[in-house]
């Protein structure tokens, strides 16, 4: 409880002594700071000012909107965790990576290979301090007790949960320090998947001494799988834990003689749900309402941080989930609250569907960006690594971000921006490919489980899946039959991006080989 009263305490603060610095700071022309924040599990409309319906007012998220610019049409490379944070950091599609669908867990290994550049290592080569602080979810290597298991282990994706093989007490043998970043503090996986316990700068914090879960049966909104767990590791203080660690490294080096890049994922409001006072019951809603309050108002402090340090006006600032909401909020009681966390759209975490990968896109950078603008372009998550590559003039070679287009015209207001198509991935590894207003869903039961199960569906659907956003933005009706143009199109164009390892203009590249028990690519056509 003492520390959960510090970290309120902190949330609270109004960091007076930095009001001074903050009116004698002058804004050079240096590059400027970046934090990318990654909400987990957050529908595009439980944003306010993306829906004008919503039933959870978010005034911090809003305010940045109208201080910034708000992107209507952007899209996560994936609809479920891991994917979309591999995109991100790498500016690649995930399944050109041996994980073809799913995610990993607490103690897979390290889905980034080690000759892949990423963009803190874009950064931190062209003058950043870089530090990751929140969820991390895309394997470590452990330190294992016996370590002629190591190379076996390190050299796929493991379905399992060897806990009883990790050396704790030893740093990992690969982490975040090893892809860029200069400082890290980091949840393993997700807030609901064991080892729980911090890692800071590629060594465990403190080692667990116990076993914990909770099941559904005792809180259908907050419960967790069994494992292991550390002993400063409270579930409930791990989202503000990250909020006050963001907000330490801000005003440490907000007068530091380098710009700094945080990028920070939040483990909320993914499962477990868990908004605590006074936060807790806010919202007269659901518990999932009330965790969406707590995350607005920690963002404020955040934001608060950047203003009083004197660093705003050259700090960009970008604001995104990683997929849709997810169906543990309970969609049941937010509809008959008046609440739909997919806004217009149809389905949610894990599909195909707009629901599962359409987020909240908000930037902000006062120097750059004027306020209050809207932006209709169709983005992809994946475009963060070339944005920077053009703030920091760095050419990005053949090799790098092969799916990632810099959004600097599109921040500006200015034509060049070159996205033409997307491609979506589905939890079950299902592909989708959007170009203009229409979208083309391929072999939608082809779908398989991480057991290496088909996807069970309620009925057979068309191989082809044809949607036009234009006229149809909640995807009801299949076109597919009337427009065989099209989807001979989409599908050659799709097939055509994934057999070159690449969507942007380069070299072909390799895609990943597969290489790990549910080998079965969702997408299968002859045409490959």
């Amino acid at each position: 409880m003492n520390q959960l009263k510090r970290i309120l305490s902190c949330a609270i603060l109004t960091f007076g002594g930095f009001v001074g610095m903050a009116q004698s700071k002058s804004i050079d022309n240096s590059h400027p700071n970046i934090i990318y924040i990654l909400a987990d599990d957050l529908g595009i409309g439980d944003l306010s000012v993306y829906n004008e319906n919503s039933k959870i007012y978010t005034p911090h998220l809003d305010k940045l909107a109208a201080e910034g610019m708000r992107f209507t049409d952007a899209h996560t490379s994936s609809s479920v965790c891991t994917p979309t944070r591999y995109g991100i950091l790498t500016g690649r599609y995930n399944w050109r990576t041996p994980l073809k669908q799913f995610v990993t867990w607490g103690t897979s290994p390290m889905l980034i290979k080690d000759d892949r550049f990423t963009v803190a290592d874009l950064l931190q080569q062209n003058g950043y301090k870089t530090a990751n602080i929140g969820k991390w979810h895309l394997g470590l290597n452990w330190t294992l007790k016996d370590s002629s298991q190591e190379l076996e282990f390190y050299s796929g994706i493991k379905d399992e949960y060897p806990f009883e093989q990790i050396d704790y007490s030893k740093p990992l043998k690969k982490g975040a320090l090893d892809l860029g970043f200069d400082y890290s503090y980091l949840l393993p996986a997700s807030l609901n998947m064991p080892p729980f316990v911090y890692v800071e700068n590629d060594k465990v914090v403190m080692e667990p001494t116990s076993i914990s879960e909770r099941t559904r049966a005792e809180n259908p909104y907050a419960y967790w799988i069994k494992g292991d767990v550390s002993d400063d590791f409270k579930h409930e203080e791990v989202l503000p834990v990250f909020v006050e660690k963001s907000v330490s490294f801000i005003k440490e080096n907000a007068q530091g003689d380098k710009p700094f890049f945080i990028y920070l994922p939040l483990p909320a409001p993914h499962n477990p749900i868990l908004p605590i006072e006074p936060w807790k019951g806010k919202s007269n809603i659901n518990p999932y309402a009330d965790f969406v309050l707590m995350i607005d108002d920690l963002m404020g402090n955040i934001f608060k941080a950047l203003e009083e340090s004197g660093i705003e006006e050259n700090t960009l600032v970008i604001f995104t989930s990683d997929n849709g909401c997810a169906a543990n909020a309970n969609f049941k009681v937010l509809k008959a609250k008046g609440h739909n966390p997919s806004y217009i759209y149809n389905g949610y975490k894990g599909s195909c569907l707009e629901g599962g990968h359409r987020v909240p896109f908000i930037v902000k950078w006062p120097k750059k960006i004027k306020a209050n603008t809207v932006s209709d372009a169709t983005i992809c998550t994946t475009d963060f690594i070339a944005t920077c590559a053009d703030l920091v003039d760095y050419k990005l070679k053949d090799t790098e971000a092969e799916d990632s287009y810099s959004m600097m015209p599109l921040f500006n207001q200015k034509e060049g921006y070159q996205r033409e198509e997307t491609i979506h991935h589905s939890k079950e590894g299902i592909f989708a490919i959007r170009k203009g207003d229409w979208k083309l869903i391929v072999s939608p039961n082809s779908g398989i489980t991480a057991a290496g199960k088909p996807e069970k569906l309620k009925e057979k659907l068309p191989e082809h899946i044809l949607f036009n956003l234009k006229t149809d933005i909640g995807e009801k009706e299949n076109v597919a039959k009337q427009y065989p143009d099209k989807v001979k199109e989409l599908k050659l164009l799709l097939i055509k991006q994934i057999k070159e390892g690449r969507s942007t203009p380069g070299k072909a590249q390799e895609n990943d080989s597969i290489s790990f028990p549910w080998v079965q690519a969702a997408f299968v056509t002859e045409d490959f």
